[in-house]
């Protein structure tokens, strides 16, 4: 079965093309040391392989033998709608990249479930098509793990979803979303996936969690990749870890890969350089 790419040129060519068919892969890690811009590279590379051929070639490379990007592209975000997430990938790459691509990305905004039974003002947040009224007058009003859900059954099914971020729901719990919704939402998730044959991302920042609960999240993923920041003299270097992977792990270890370093230019997230076990 074919892979999905992830859109990082190096380490899908590292890994045989990219993820297997059906992963739910967790990015987590220390703010700004590249998980946020592994999610934009991902979605913007994805589409502009349908936006931008030549630009997609230039920036990316080949597609390996084994690998087949997804039919759609689709990124959700709780606090963010699609201009705001544009101009954020714009600060990961060139902005004609991310306006090729983007033509191609379904952008879905669940601000409006997410905020509404906060104090923030509905102005602030709810579109003209849709506001917190429309939403109350619903026959349930939709929770944001309840629209997310939802979402996913519509949509991730052979095709790549980027979820930014977990760490929103876990902020959001209380009344009557709790954490362990949030851990079965997860096992729920992964469990799916198996059948949908896509690839699905979740962003989480690892500072706001307890070790606990983290390690439900990891457990409940297909695989995870651990972002950081090494120090050496007077630099800092982001690196990227291969924490657990079904499906990829072993074709790392057979090759004695430990740690990725890791860069960030015109073309988004990269695969610098590659740390080998000595």
């Amino acid at each position: 079965m074919a892979r999905i790419p992830f859109g990082i040129a190096r380490l899908d060519s590292i890994i045989g093309g990219g993820a297997p068919p059906g992963s739910v892969v967790l990015l987590s890690g220390e703010a700004g040391a590249g998980a946020r811009e592994f999610i934009h590279t991902s979605a913007a590379m994805n589409g502009l392989y349908y936006g931008n051929s030549e630009a997609f070639e230039l920036h990316y490379g080949d597609l390996d033998a084994a690998a087949e990007p997804p039919d759609e592209i689709h990124y959700v975000s709780f606090t963010a709608g699609p201009d705001q997430l544009e101009r954020e990938m714009a600060y990961t790459m060139e902005d004609e990249l991310v306006q090729a691509a983007a033509d191609h990305v379904h952008f879905r905004d669940l601000s409006p479930e997410y905020f509404q039974l906060s104090p923030i003002p509905r102005e602030w947040y709810a579109g003209e098509t849709r506001t917190v009224r429309d939403l109350a007058s619903e026959e349930r009003r939709e929770s944001a793990l309840g629209a997310l859900a939802d979402y996913l059954s519509e949509h991730a099914a052979g095709n790549l979803v980027v979820v930014d971020s977990v760490t929103d729901l876990v902020a959001a719990v209380s009344g009557d979303m709790t954490w362990s919704d949030i851990a079965l939402l997860m096992k729920g998730v992964q469990k799916a996936a198996y059948d949908w044959g896509g690839l699905i991302l979740m962003l989480v920042q690892e500072e706001t969690l307890a070790p606990t609960e983290l390690g439900h999240l990891v457990d409940a993923a297909s695989g995870t990749l651990q972002f950081g920041w090494e120090s050496g003299g007077s630099k800092r270097a982001r690196t990227m870890f291969v924490k657990e992977f079904r499906g990829v792990l072993s074709r790392i270890e057979a090759e004695n890969i430990i740690r990725f370093e890791t860069e960030i230019h015109e073309g988004g997230f990269d695969v610098s350089g590659v740390r080998k076990i000595r």
